[in-house]
């Protein structure tokens, strides 16, 4: 993912033979929405909320999508209609759960034989409450660079930033 903050970029590229266990970063975050509609945002409106200097497409980013599905994609569209990887999504179990394969490198370039997943659960805490529990594991996948992406996706601007980007989607959505 390229971005306009320095905090995101990694200057070492990742190798997949690191022996280093690294712990996952966990986030969570609570919004007022019901289960279905929470998940509905995270994933089927992931291109309202997904920052556009989060991107690791040649053209400028106009749309993320992850598709419905396991097995489905995960990708940016940029302006000029080209497609870039992300990942894939791993399991499918609507609206609790959903599981992507990360295949983006500590150097923000995408790999399809590099595996980090992200575990995204969703949990009703209420009629029009839902907790939203992301966990970043496999990290140690990403080899050399690591632990300096660890940070980054652990600190601002990663995954919180990311959460509240979707937290305001979420906000806009419902009224």
């Amino acid at each position: 993912m390229r971005s306009k903050h320095s905090a995101m970029r990694s200057t070492t590229a990742g190798t997949h033979d690191n022996p280093l266990k690294l712990a996952p970063v966990r986030k969570s975050i609570t919004v007022e929405a019901p289960l279905n509609k929470a998940f509905e945002v995270f994933t089927a409106g992931v291109g309202r909320w997904w920052p556009v200097a989060y991107s690791i497409g040649k053209s400028p980013i106009e749309d993320v999508v992850i598709e419905r599905h396991s097995g489905g994609r995960w990708y940016e569209v940029g302006e000029d209609g080209s497609e870039c990887s992300w990942g894939d999504v791993l399991e499918w179990d609507a609206p609790q759960r959903v599981v992507l394969a990360w295949r983006i490198r500590a150097d923000w370039s995408y790999d399809p034989d590099l595996l980090t997943e992200l575990d995204i659960r969703f949990v009703s805490v209420g009629e029009k409450s839902t907790r939203v529990d992301l966990e970043h594991r496999l990290l140690e996948n990403l080899g050399e660079g690591a632990e300096a992406a660890r940070q980054t996706f652990d600190t601002e601007p990663g995954w919180s930033t990311l959460l509240a980007a979707y937290g305001q989607e979420v906000a806009r959505s419902a009224a």
